[in-house]
């Protein structure tokens, strides 16, 4: 008797959620952020930008340690302190000398979003330092002059989370995640200059709550 063909089973669509939402509901990303590098938000005025806040998880966590944030989106959600409601392209120029967020993903990726978030965000004048928490393996894509605009304008350093974050609460959380950090002030934004012409990756460990908060305060 021959054998039987193999079958696969088809692939379920790639269905994500509305406004691509998937808040960062764990706030230990933003304390491992503000631990490592908390001294800078403040030496920049500690004034955050979050255009893409959505229900206030990252923007809670930076006013409990002492910063201002100023919060946009394209949709009222549960952060009443919005600033901003509309598009983000609509932006002409940074509310704020540091822009940290966790962006929609079919904004910023390659593959769907052409890396419009990234390129129109490096456009904006007003901003020194730039945050974005994304997948780690999103520098590697090249597709739709996805590694052109990192070529033309690297980030300056990543910190790896040497953790998982559950962003869709089904405690199974597929990829890990990193800080990907474009600071104007420091050489390795310019392609050829200084020490290090190629940005830098660190790890960076699961915080504890009590050493971010002293850390802030300083």
């Amino acid at each position: 008797m021959p054998d039987l063909p193999i079958q696969h089973a088809p692939r379920p669509p790639d269905v994500r959620r509305e406004d691509d939402f998937y808040p960062t509901a764990q706030p230990d990303a933003a304390r491992g952020l503000i631990l490592a590098e908390g001294w800078r938000l403040s030496e920049l005025g500690g004034v955050i930008s979050e255009p893409a806040v959505g229900d206030g998880h990252l923007a809670r966590e930076f006013e409990a340690h002492g910063f201002t944030v100023r919060g946009g989106d394209l949709v009222q959600r549960k952060w009443e302190g919005i600033t901003c409601l509309g598009s983000f392209y609509e932006a002409t120029e940074a509310a704020a000398p540091v822009i940290i967020t966790n962006p929609p993903f079919s904004e910023i990726s390659a593959r769907d979003g052409h890396g419009r978030w990234l390129r129109h965000t490096l456009s904006l004048p007003g901003w020194r330092y730039l945050a974005l928490l994304l997948s780690w393996d999103w520098c590697a894509a090249q597709k739709n002059g996805h590694a052109a605009l990192l070529d033309a304008q690297p980030f300056s350093y990543a910190y790896v989370l040497r953790w998982k974050l559950d962003f869709t609460g089904e405690r199974s959380p597929p990829q890990r995640n990193a800080w990907f950090i474009w600071d104007r002030d420091d050489p390795r934004s310019t392609p050829g200059n200084g020490p290090y012409p190629e940005p830098s990756f660190r790890f960076m460990d699961k915080p504890r709550c009590d050493t971010a908060r002293q850390v802030a305060l300083l």
